[in-house]
């Protein structure tokens, strides 16, 4: 049985990716560059950023920067 937030979360997500299908379509319709890495490294590592920030969100350790720049 799948629960109504993940179902959520899986059309939030699938709208996303159509979205950004459909905006990658128009900006090679229109021959303009993209604006993200147009190669796979480059994406790699963006995916790398998302799941290293999700990785010490799970294990609930860091600091708060911002706080401790502050004062």
């Amino acid at each position: 049985m799948v629960c109504q937030s993940d179902a959520m979360s899986w059309v939030i997500t699938s709208l996303a990716l159509l979205t950004g299908l459909f905006a990658g379509a128009l900006f090679a319709f229109l021959n303009i560059p993209i604006p993200a890495p147009p190669e796979l490294a480059g994406i790699m590592g963006i995916v790398g950023i998302f799941l290293g920030y999700q990785l010490i969100q799970t294990l609930d350790v860091g600091i708060d920067l911002l706080a401790l720049l502050s004062g």
